[in-house]
């Protein structure tokens, strides 16, 4: 009899940023108690923000939403369950890097799009006014207000609400999944038929396209296209040779 643990198999790249991902949340809850914010910290800022900082860039990848465990849960799960697969085929050197260019990758499509929406609402306030909130916004922010003014107010949130989470690399390890394994077929929850990798990743695609293109909610859509959208350039940098994958 087999009674060895499935996480007993789990190759160290992707057992070592479960395991970071798992104590960063923890002592995030813990600090979050006390009164400190680690999230403020490591979350990653739109770099017009007087609170964004170079390294959250890197870090933001290892903070989760602290309404739950619902956001560290199905990225640490998706980790697990495809990126052990990916590491094991490409070993330890080639998964790590991976992991980390689309990560940093989708922070910077996310900001892209940040930077748009920031001309954007830029365009329609006068210079005074920008510095005036970037100069006030966070002190009322903090204090759960906002400005009336339309404009003001959603700037105000976008130079004060940090990006969290692992979603843009795992969006980018879905990617990888589903161009090495384009034919292995899936389960899913709510689907009561299989479905192959390939349309999975391209069903999966579109909607976060589509989602993102409506905007709204507190969901980076953009980043985890940006994950995706790394993933591919990478692999196709990468492929040497025209091994399909099952």
């Amino acid at each position: 009899m087999n009674n060895r643990s499935p996480f007993s198999n789990i190759p160290p790249v992707v057992k070592n940023l479960l395991i970071i991902n798992v104590l960063v949340f923890i002592a995030a809850w813990i600090l979050l108690s006390r009164g400190i914010n680690l999230g403020g910290m490591l979350g990653m800022y739109y770099p017009a923000s007087e609170k964004f900082r170079l390294h959250q860039t890197i870090t933001y990848m290892f903070m989760h939403s602290m309404d739950g465990i619902t956001h560290i849960f199905f990225n640490m799960f998706a980790l697990w369950m495809f990126g052990r697969v990916l590491e094991s085929v490409w070993g330890p050197r080639r998964f790590f890097i991976y992991y980390f260019v689309t990560g940093v990758g989708a922070i910077l499509i996310h900001t892209l799009v940040h930077f748009i929406e920031y001309q954007s609402l830029t365009s329609h306030m006068s210079p005074e006014m920008i510095e005036y909130v970037k100069q006030e916004g966070p002190k009322i922010w903090n204090e759960g207000k906002n400005f009336s003014d339309v404009f003001a107010g959603k700037l105000n949130i976008l130079l004060n609400t940090p990006t969290v989470g692992a979603s843009g690399a795992v969006f980018g390890i879905l990617l990888a999944f589903g161009m090495l394994f384009p034919n292995t077929e899936l389960y899913l929850m709510f689907i009561p038929i299989p479905i192959k990798a390939k349309y999975f990743v391209i069903g999966y695609g579109l909607i976060e396209l589509f989602l993102g293109l409506k905007g709204g909610g507190n969901v980076a859509h953009f980043a985890h296209l940006g994950g995706m959208l790394f993933g591919f350039i990478l692999i196709k940098y990468w492929n040497k040779t025209k091994n399909t994958f099952y």
